[in-house]
């Protein structure tokens, strides 16, 4: 079956946290047969920082970020069995929702695949012309990366035919236990692109344990920070490649988590760095949210912080030896349970339940 996926960018995680997501969840699904076409638009400078080349399991188009480079892309929508908008894709996303549904084929599987599906839903709220409120009764079903019950009740509310959160995962082969590396000596390491849904809660969980513990060092990567006033003992250092990470994950003593506004308050919503965290057997200190344990055990597999006085707090007691214990707990619980192979086995099912169901036919 063919899946034609339209998104913010397979080649780059430079501005774009779903990366990593978008990579693990297809090319799982590519191992069961699917052939997969990757659409995403010339954008942000995101060509200019790619991470990887176009993968063997999935055909990649750049297109330009046009309406002429919309309109070639959207042409191919009708060719596919399963059609695909991602969220967050940056340029004409109303035009992709509404084109996805103009243009695919009447027997295709419609998806809206929501990788903020809280955010999404607060705008929803406030907004009656919204494109995926509009876009809802023409959609087979909305998968999202995160949740629970409380995203897929609302999306229910709003008319969702059909709402599943797909998690996110680790690939074993892509984030794995590495080296130590000098260039990421750190007591704590975050690595978070600067968003204004997300800097307060940073300030919180990051600056200020920093700030109460001048004799520690921290490490703070990704995009937007150059400019951000911060104390001594924090080294901002700029994008952090994909190739990176797993390097950045193993060499500070711990590393930390903090959830975006939307998502600390709905809960259910492990970010994608929490996986790649744990696939490196990192000792992660996480900022407290709803359902943490559906997926690490707090104190045994993850440490959880209300404040920043608790992150300075498990910091100053943390020892190498019980981070390390917890590193390795944490990476015996994702490779039993959270992989992408068995979230691609999820989605497959998904698809194949959607073909026999008399709805569909």
């Amino acid at each position: 079956m063919k899946i034609a996926f339209y998104g913010s960018s397979l080649l780059s995680s430079y501005w774009n946290g779903a990366a990593t997501y978008y990579r693990g969840i297809l090319k799982a699904l590519a191992g069961h047969g699917y052939d997969i076409t990757f659409y995403e638009p010339d954008a942000f400078d995101r060509q200019q920082h790619r991470d990887i080349e176009p993968p063997e399991w999935a055909r990649s188009v750049v297109y330009p970020a046009t309406e002429e480079g919309l309109r070639s892309v959207l042409a191919e929508a009708g060719g596919a069995d399963i059609v695909v908008k991602a969220n967050g894709v940056g340029v004409f996303d109303r035009e992709l929702l509404e084109g996805i549904v103009a243009q695919s084929r009447p027997e295709a599987l419609r998806i809206f695949w929501d990788v903020d599906a809280a955010a999404t839903l607060d705008e929803m709220r406030s907004d009656p012309s919204h494109p995926v409120l509009k876009a809802l009764p023409s959609l087979d079903m909305v998968l999202t990366y995160g949740g629970g019950p409380p995203v897929v009740d609302a999306y229910t509310a709003f008319g969702a035919q059909r709402c599943e959160p797909v998690y996110n995962a680790l690939d074993p082969d892509t984030h794995h236990p590495a080296p130590r590396d000098p260039r990421f000596e750190a007591d704590l390491g975050l690595l978070a692109n600067r968003l204004p849904d997300r800097e307060s809660r940073i300030e919180e969980f990051f600056l200020r344990p920093a700030a109460a513990l001048p004799d520690r060092q921290f490490l703070l990567g990704g995009n937007g920070w150059h400019d951000k006033g911060v104390t001594p003992n924090v080294r901002a250092i700029g994008h952090v490649g994909t190739g990176d990470h797993n390097a950045f994950n193993c060499t500070p003593r711990a590393v930390l988590n903090v959830a975006r506004d939307s998502m600390a308050n709905v809960g259910f919503s492990p970010a994608t760095r929490v996986f790649e965290a744990a696939g490196a057997a990192a000792c992660l200190i996480t900022d407290a949210w709803e359902g943490i344990e559906m997926f690490l055990r707090p104190n045994e597999e993850i440490l959880v912080a209300r404040d920043g006085k608790d992150v300075a707090e498990i910091l100053a007691a943390l020892s190498p030896e019980r981070a390390k214990a917890i590193g390795e707990a944490a990476l015996d619980r994702v490779l039993a349970e959270h992989t992408y192979a068995l979230r691609a086995e999820q989605v497959h099912g998904i698809f194949q339940q959607h073909q026999r169901t008399p709805e569909a036919a």
